[in-house]
């Protein structure tokens, strides 16, 4: 790792943060740990863009004809696509080593192997069936905005796992260049306008409810989100000492997931 000169490397982490949470393969720059954190900290906002492009593409689905079931589970593999399936891979190898009952370095080991076990296999697939059905809800109530403010809520989950103090787990790897890096301050204020975002597009969606659902909606899904993306880095310091590149995949797929059963709720 390089360590960049001059002013706070914007540029570099903004492209360390799409090159790390998307498939478009952008040339990072100097990396070091100022950078890493700048990256996670703009992880909702790659975010945002990621969920933008899955709700054009299910407002081009639903207007070829498209059900609502089978748009879902295009918008799941398309998104999977997006995101080249690393976060899924890190789903799995998380529950896996957490499942593993195993000391932390027999864990930690378990997580490097290219293998999945049944644990991080029904990981996935109880993962992606939740997106299919949330997903599936809000195509057939046209909740488009809803579906990319979803997907950037997951985002805040990596955010949120970056927050000071968690520790990495090893001494090299993203978990070491990362962890505890993103200021408190910072996560309170993309949970803020998470909960603005996930509010107006409940706002805007077809028949929100009565006048202050979608932002109760809102909050609940931002919290019960970054909950569950907390708990899991709580549970992977007090296992494995810390947190990986693996552990922020898992942690960005279950908020995701549970983002958008919140939102998806009528």
């Amino acid at each position: 790792m390089t360590e960049p000169r001059g002013r706070w490397p914007v540029a570099a982490g903004l492209r360390l943060a799409v090159t790390t949470l998307t498939v478009l393969p952008l040339r990072p720059g100097p990396v070091d740990r100022r950078t890493g954190a700048l990256a996670m900290a703009c992880a909702p906002a790659v975010g945002l863009a990621l969920g933008a492009a899955l709700a054009a593409a299910a407002w081009a689905l639903t207007g070829l004809g498209l059900a609502p079931l089978p748009c879902a589970a295009v918008l799941v593999a398309l998104l999977a696509l997006l995101t080249r399936g690393l976060h899924l891979d890190g789903l799995a190898d998380t529950f896996d080593a957490l499942g593993s009952y195993a000391g932390a370095d027999r864990a930690l080991a378990i997580m490097k192997s290219p293998e999945a076990g049944p644990l991080g296999v029904s990981a996935i697939a109880a993962v992606l069936l939740v997106d299919a059905a949330a997903l599936s809800a809000l195509a057939a109530r046209h909740g488009w905005l809803l579906m990319a403010a979803g997907v950037a809520v997951g985002r805040l989950g990596i955010t949120l796992c970056c927050a000071r103090p968690v520790p990495p787990a090893r001494p090299d790897g993203l978990g070491a260049l990362v962890a505890g890096s993103v200021a408190p301050a910072a996560c309170a204020a993309w949970a803020v306008a998470m909960i603005a975002a996930c509010g107006v597009a409940g706002q805007l969606a077809p028949g929100s409810g009565w006048p202050w659902s979608h932002w109760i909606r809102a909050a609940l899904a931002v919290l019960l989100a970054g909950a569950a993306a907390l708990l899991l880095a709580r549970q992977c310091v007090r296992r494995l000492g810390g947190i990986t590149g693996d552990v922020l995949g898992a942690a960005c797929e279950l908020a995701t997931a549970v983002a958008l059963l919140a939102l998806s709720t009528a």
